[in-house]
């Protein structure tokens, strides 16, 4: 069994594991205090993620990794915090965090956002952020940051939640909670564990009140990119 302790969205993680990939794949995360909580893989684990998973043919090593942040998502919401499906990218200190059904472009129309603001956008995480629900949501750096590893080990508070669409037009509107719910509890991953979906389902209802929410239309020309954040600013 390796052992290592990595710290993720204030937390430290124990991870014990039967090889040795996860290990360099969280390494930037790696830290000496003690720790909060962990986590211990088997083979079963491993088989249960090639089970579910499009990568049947994948390699154990890559499979553990999705067992140990599986495992890691379901024990967060006691410590107020969820996993969520999206892209998180911020702009002068701020997170905006794009949510979409899976090939819709979040990565494409982040994307846009770096190459328009240039120096002053810095990606927090392309794929499986980490949210901590408090008197604000902060998105959390994590490792587990897409195809492209797209990720800095930072921690910035989240001012808005945009649901993406594909349009002819670019175009941004407010939305309410009722309007996005359906979108954050499909992207928001929901524990096994009954006690730790319900407090999911508890913080997935708070993060909608404590951040802004908004439904965008884009065609992915970089005009898309200064829509939103206008939209998503016009107040300010």
């Amino acid at each position: 069994m390796l052992t290592g302790k990595y710290e993720f969205a204030g937390k430290v993680v124990e991870v014990n594991s039967l090889h040795g990939k996860v290990h360099e794949y969280c390494a930037e995360y790696l830290t000496d205090v003690p720790a909060d909580f962990s986590v211990t893989t088997t083979q079963e684990d491993i088989d249960y993620e090639r089970a579910r998973s499009e990568h049947k043919g994948s390699a154990d090593g890559y499979l553990e990794e999705l067992a140990v942040y599986r495992k890691i998502s379901e024990k967060m919401p006691s410590y107020d915090t969820i996993l969520f499906h999206g892209s998180v990218v911020a702009v002068d200190g701020v997170a905006y965090l794009f949510a979409a059904a899976s090939g819709t472009g979040k990565s494409t129309h982040v994307a846009l956002w770096r190459k328009f603001f240039g120096e002053r956008a810095v990606m927090v995480n392309d794929d499986k952020p980490l949210l901590h629900i408090g008197d604000v949501v902060t998105a959390y750096g994590t490792p587990y940051d897409g195809k492209h590893r797209l990720s800095n080990k930072i921690a910035v508070p989240l001012k808005a939640i945009c649901i993406l669409t594909r349009a002819a037009e670019n175009s941004i509107v407010k939305i309410t909670k009722a309007e996005a719910y359906t979108m954050l509890l499909q992207q928001a991953y929901r524990p096994n564990d009954v006690f730790a979906l319900q407090k999911t389902l508890t913080l997935v209802d708070k993060m909608a009140e404590k951040v802004e929410l908004y439904r965008l239309g884009c065609n992915m020309d970089i005009e898309a990119a200064k829509v939103a954040y206008e939209g998503m600013n016009r107040n300010e």
